[in-house]
């Protein structure tokens, strides 16, 4: 039973996905979780008492629905004894707009976390939402003179987080000491920026350190900056300290253009990351196109003529893909990789609109 019923974060996202989208004019739809260890008859009479009380609503199609979500409840609850290991999720109602139904009995990934009953004018998902949460996070921050940014490496893409820009005056040429106390005021001023950056780290990043999501942090800039920033800024968090991974890396730019060029540069260091894997497949994938070698084959049913006869080494699928499951058990029973593709990555579209969302790269030139 508990094979069956269980079911896998990306299941689960696309679950969340799809009841989000589900509303009712009256509160309607069924949400209800039961962790393990309470039992499955007690939660049954509880719905059996909750359906008798339906019937004092008086809007008859308020109440149909209402009674139609309890009673799948019910039926699917009933043909079990106990809640598997994790516990049981339930999501019952109907779309009064559409006569559209839906039914949904699993046990999540992780451990339900509390008996929770609701009918509502939305299902209430906010309790697995957690379960599917990015972890295995890194921070970015690329820091200059005048110029931050501040970003978040996830297993499906870069997200920016802050993008600072600050005036601090260029040299001045007077000389004497004229010229010694404005250089002072301008490293003043640098060290101001640079604390004011350090709050704005700590602001984004304990969080995440707290909750055990952020792994690590790079730091990265041109020039000299970055070193004098980790010196200088004297309020960065100590946590944050900890977590910041080898020398700073020198790019040359600020915002997403930088951030990718320090994510490539510290590959070694990230080679984990879902999101490295992603833009490494990609460049590989570009590059036999560009060579026209025979290395690349797309579109559905070549891929799969291309894996049942062992000739490929990687699949480049669109997440939302609906062939996901079927390829990546393909690909697993045939020695290949899949590589899911986020819509975040740059060339999502490209990849999509050009060759319809499957990629395979081959061990060897084939003719198909």
């Amino acid at each position: 039973m508990e094979e069956k019923l269980s079911i896998d974060r990306r299941t689960l996202k696309n679950i969340i996905k799809e009841l989000k989208k589900w509303h009712a004019h009256a509160t309607t739809l069924l949400s209800l979780y039961i962790p393990q260890g309470r039992p499955i008859s007690e939660v049954v009479s509880m719905l059996r008492q909750e359906l008798a009380i339906t019937e004092n609503i008086k809007l008859k199609r308020t109440r149909d629905a209402v009674q139609w979500a309890l009673t799948a409840a019910i039926e699917r609850l009933s043909k079990l004894r106990e809640a598997p290991r994790n516990g049981l999720v339930v999501f019952s109602g109907v779309n009064e707009d559409t006569n559209d139904s839906i039914v949904l009995l699993f046990s999540p990934p992780d451990p339900v976390p509390i008996y929770f009953y609701r009918t509502d004018k939305e299902f209430h998902t906010e309790f697995l939402e957690p379960m599917v949460e990015e972890s295995n996070i890194y921070g970015v921050v690329i820091i200059e003179r005048d110029e931050a940014t501040i970003a978040l490496l996830k297993p499906s893409g870069i997200q920016i987080l802050d993008e600072i820009e600050w005036f601090i005056p260029g040299k001045h040429h007077k000389g004497g000491q004229s010229q010694r106390r404005f250089d002072r005021i301008i490293e003043q001023m640098v060290e101001e920026f640079y604390k004011h950056v350090a709050e704005k780290v700590n602001n984004y990043f304990v969080p995440l350190i707290e909750e055990g999501k952020m792994k690590g942090i790079i730091v990265a800039g041109p020039g000299y900056a970055k070193h004098d920033f980790l010196k200088e800024a004297d309020n960065l968090d100590y946590r944050v300290k900890k977590l910041i991974i080898g020398e700073p890396i020198d790019v040359a730019y600020q915002g997403i253009v930088g951030v990718r060029e320090a994510v490539m540069k510290a590959r070694d260091i990230l080679v984990k990351q879902r999101f490295i894997e992603v833009l490494s497949a990609i460049e590989e994938f570009k590059y036999h196109i560009a060579k026209d070698d025979g290395y690349i084959v797309y579109g559905l049913k070549d891929v799969e003529a291309a894996l049942d006869s062992g000739a490929v080494d990687k699949i480049l699928v669109c997440e939302e893909d609906t062939t996901v499951e079927r390829l990546e058990k393909i690909a697993s029973e045939k020695g290949a990789k899949l590589i899911l593709l986020p819509n975040s990555v740059d060339e999502y579209s490209w990849f999509k609109d050009t060759f319809g969302c499957v990629v395979a790269i081959t061990r060897y030139p084939i003719t198909l």
